[in-house]
């Protein structure tokens, strides 16, 4: 096929013959596919094959691949110059479009990732605060920040150590990494390393490791702690930022957190990232305060545009009730299958963000809770979905996504080719 030939060619290129590891296939085995274009829901290879798309770029094309209004919004900008290390219109435009719907910040600062954002808003807390550790949680990821690129070891309360080679040491034991959903152990933290601790930064929706659904109370819990000890508490919303509401997970808990981090949703699916506060926080930013930041493509005018046309469809009454209409719709068909067959099987979903999870379990809220072994049925199924036409993110612990641009007829045929490709697993 084509794209054997182009990773073989990859291979002597990049390391490992990608430029991301998850898109190597190495947890579902087989040669990645090369991706030559995108319509709506749909996506094609460079061998023509034509694909229902569930990972819609890992989540920023909420809209679907190649939306009118986006499109014509890139090209327009493009046309006038695609970068200028300078200030523009289109900046002051999405800013404004962000901030007036969205009552839980006042002041935002672009950045090129979502990786930059969270990096950018842990140095802002620190900054903010006069402290050094952090406190993170098993199972969140919040990019390959140096300080967050880390794992916990045994122990209720854990030192990071790195979880990746060229990280010192020293960085990663300023992270204390917790369980998720266990109050006991961050009231342990906050004890142990009293008025040490600048920031919690947690995903309130964590969707990088399975999805793991957490409670409000124990995100109250977590708010009512960084507010009693004066800890910065930081929303990681890359994910769930304008995907299960225009205000996130901040509006679907009815939480305050003091700094959230988006990711390339605002942008279009485009490279690009924000961080975001009150005006009493983000008055430390350089040039107004001390904490310094900064990028030449930080507000860049192309992915302005497309976030000005994307956010602005996602404002549309209804919109997100209709994404959440259309997940719940796939994933109760899904699930009453399984569940009439006896398989051990779920489906768990928020908004518009679905997970398969090969376990009969009915919540599973932390990291290790996930059975590495029923993990393993992650990759037939997804060879059997692929041999269908439907295309998920290629490893068992990413998420899946519905967009605008699916239909009901996307839909029905998803719900068939799962179910299909539950029989292929269940019964081999």
């Amino acid at each position: 096929s084509r794209s054997a030939e182009l990773f073989e060619k990859a291979k002597t290129l990049f390391p490992g013959g990608v430029n991301s590891p998850v898109r190597a296939f190495r947890s579902v085995g087989g040669t990645p596919l090369f991706f030559a274009k995108g319509q709506g829901s749909h996506v094609w290879d460079e061998d023509c094959n034509e694909f229902i798309d569930y990972c819609c770029s890992w989540g920023p094309l909420i809209l679907g691949h190649a939306h009118p209004s986006v499109v014509k919004a890139v090209q327009d900008t493009v046309a006038l110059g695609s970068s200028f290390g300078a200030p523009t219109r289109l900046e002051n435009e999405l800013a404004e479009l962000i901030l007036s719907h969205h009552k839980y910040i006042e002041k935002i600062r672009f950045v090129s990732s979502g990786t930059e954002a969270a990096m950018s808003a842990i140095r802002l807390a620190r900054g903010y605060t006069g402290r050094d550790k952090i406190i993170k949680f098993e199972g969140c990821y919040h990019g390959h920040v140096d300080s967050l690129l880390v794992k916990a070891g045994s122990g209720l309360v854990t030192l990071g150590t790195s979880s990746s080679a060229g990280i010192p040491e020293a960085y990663a034991k300023e992270t204390i990494v917790l369980p998720l959903n266990d109050k006991a152990a961050l009231d342990e933290a906050v004890k142990q390393f009293k008025d040490q601790i600048a920031v919690v930064a947690i995903e309130p929706i964590p969707a990088n490791n399975g999805l793991l659904l957490q409670e409000g109370e124990f995100l109250r819990y977590v708010r009512e702690v960084c507010t009693r000890e004066n800890i910065v508490l930081l929303f990681d919303e890359v994910i769930s930022g304008f995907r299960v509401g225009f205000e996130g997970a901040s509006a679907y808990y009815g939480i305050q957190p003091d700094v959230l981090a988006f990711g390339k949703i605002i942008g279009g699916g485009l490279p690009v990232g924000a961080y975001a506060a009150s005006s009493k926080i983000m008055s430390h930013v350089a040039p107004e305060g001390p904490v310094y930041q900064a990028g030449t493509l930080s507000g860049n005018p192309v992915a302005m545009s497309a976030g000005i046309a994307q956010l602005t469809e996602c404002l549309r009454p209804g919109f997100y009730e209709e994404l959440k209409e259309k997940t719940d719709y796939l994933v109760n068909n899904v699930l009453n299958y399984a569940r009439s067959k006896n398989y051990a099987f779920n489906i768990f979903s928020v908004g518009s963000i679905f997970w398969v999870s090969f376990s009969a379990q009915k919540s599973i809220r932390r990291s290790d809770e996930i059975d590495s072994d029923e993990m393993k049925k992650f990759a037939p199924f997804h060879r059997a979905l692929l041999e269908q036409g439907i295309y998920l993110g290629p490893s068992g612990y990413e998420v899946g996504f519905v967009s605008a641009a699916h239909s009901t007829a996307d839909i029905d045929r998803t719900i068939e080719a799962m179910q299909r490709a539950l029989d292929v697993v269940f019964a081999g």
